[in-house]
């Protein structure tokens, strides 16, 4: 294969400059949400969505539901209770990862974000809030990488 086929068969993902080579397995739904606590989370969000794609899993996207408006939440927790694997994307202080998986029963794979501003520290602050986390259940992947979240919960679902 030349240069030429491989841009041909390539999907990109604007907002995370990533691309995808080659095509998906068949989709289908397996269990796995992604729950994104604000709307500036939604490319890493969307990045590990597609990564689930392209893996064979539909992975609907919660979507601005963030603990600043607690409400938020509370109104798609049946929702949200519903998957086996839960990928949670939050920046700023990463207070959606203890609260979330409070709340659920499911594994959540917490992935924090860049987002947020001052002592935010481009993410470092939600990392640290995910690691420290004292919500049975939380794993931690690195800063803005919904790939690796991603990875994880292909490799969850499949173990039986």
């Amino acid at each position: 294969h030349g240069p030429a086929q491989h841009r041909s068969a390539r999907q990109w993902i604007i907002v995370k400059c990533t691309a995808v080579l080659g095509g998906s397995m068949p989709v289908a739904s397996t269990g796995v949400g992604i729950v994104a606590a604000g709307t500036s989370d939604m490319s890493v969000a969307r990045e590990a969505a597609r990564a689930l794609c392209f893996n064979g899993h539909d992975a609907p996207i919660v979507a601005d539901v963030g603990v600043a408006g607690l409400w938020r939440l509370t109104e798609r927790l049946d929702e949200i209770r519903m998957f086996r694997v839960v990928i949670a994307v939050a920046g700023m202080e990463g207070a959606l990862f203890s609260v979330l998986a409070g709340l659920i029963a499911a594994p959540l794979i917490a992935v924090p974000t860049s987002v947020g501003y001052g002592v935010a520290a481009g993410g470092y602050v939600a990392l640290n809030a995910a690691l420290a986390s004292c919500s049975p259940g939380v794993v931690v992947v690195n800063i803005d990488n919904g790939f690796g979240a991603a990875a994880a919960a292909v490799k969850m679902l499949s173990m039986r």
